[in-house]
């Protein structure tokens, strides 16, 4: 099966199939290729209803095809313990067949995952520096979001026309998105503080555009090299944004009273997505220059 792919950088010879309009990446992957001048088209087909998908790409008559569609649950993940059925058809079934489709058309398809698959142990503990490679078999099955993404991992690397990447914890510039790691974390009455890998979107994302212009396949760590705790970043948000912001920490074992699932704390190996993209920012210098600094609040603005 030869994949689609023209080897051009020029926006014009591209058009892109987008699937989850209504998402956050899913919006901001437009966004991204009206700031490029790349021609794109939301899909309208419903992932698990397979001749929707067909009929998407027989109009549409795209280069490739982003899957930015899923559940994660809302508020949170806890969602999808109560709605198994749900989350598989559309986490599992419906991204199954958008890849079979994608395949049967030559296409790649460059397809939003998550890191949240992993935990740390033994051999990878917290502050070694010591990150979960692409090839590593997951070890975090503790909620069943983790337990369905891992295993649509694991068969879409039977498709050679996939490129998984592995996001976690996702951070943009817009801290009123209430789906924002941060803002998150800010309205929390206590936060854990443990380090862990995240994605900075408005680095990271047009990576991803680039890596479909590159017809790059396979599974990527989609982190910033190195790790960031809770309390790293909310002192980030009080230097930089609201000086009089105060939280509070507790222990996991006092979170786990409070959520129904446990979540998900690791580190992510990103040589791989480095090597690819040497300009890639370390996580905390990717926070201050795509995060805090254009958000930063001047000191007349405080007072």
């Amino acid at each position: 099966m030869g994949l689609q792919g023209n080897g051009s950088s020029d926006p014009k010879s591209f058009n892109f199939l987008i699937y989850g309009r209504t998402g956050w990446i899913g919006g901001l992957l437009g966004k991204l290729c009206d700031s490029q001048g790349i021609s794109y088209t939301y899909g309208s087909g419903r992932l698990e209803n397979r001749s929707s998908l067909e009929a998407d790409v027989a109009a549409v008559k795209p280069t490739h095809v982003f899957n930015a569609a899923g559940v994660t649950g809302r508020p949170n993940v806890d969602w999808c313990e109560s709605h198994k059925v749900e989350t598989i058809r559309a986490n599992v079934v419906g991204t199954l067949t958008l890849a079979d489709v994608c395949r049967q058309n030559g296409l790649v398809l460059i397809n939003y995952a998550t890191g949240c698959i992993f935990e740390y142990d033994d051999k990878h503990p917290i502050d070694s520096g010591i990150g979960f490679k692409e090839e590593d078999t997951p070890n975090f099955i503790g909620s069943f979001y983790s337990k369905t993404k891992a295993m649509v991992e694991d068969l879409l690397q039977n498709y050679e026309n996939v490129c998984t990447l592995r996001v976690r914890m996702p951070i943009s510039s817009d801290l009123s998105n209430s789906r924002n790691f941060i803002t998150k974390i800010a309205r929390y009455e206590k936060v854990v503080n443990i380090p862990n890998s995240m994605t900075i979107l408005d680095e990271l994302l047009p990576i991803s555009i680039e890596m479909a212009k590159r017809n790059l396949t396979g599974i990527y760590n989609f982190t910033n090299p190195g790790v960031v705790s809770h309390n790293e970043i909310l002192e980030m948000y009080r230097d930089y944004i609201d000086p009089k912001f105060t939280w509070k920490n507790f222990t996991l074992e006092e979170q786990a009273k409070v959520i129904v699932a446990p979540r998900s704390n690791n580190e992510l190996e990103t040589t791989k997505l480095k090597t690819e993209f040497p300009e890639l920012l370390p996580i905390k210098e990717s926070l201050i220059k795509y995060v805090f600094e254009p958000n930063k609040k001047t000191a007349e603005v405080a007072a």
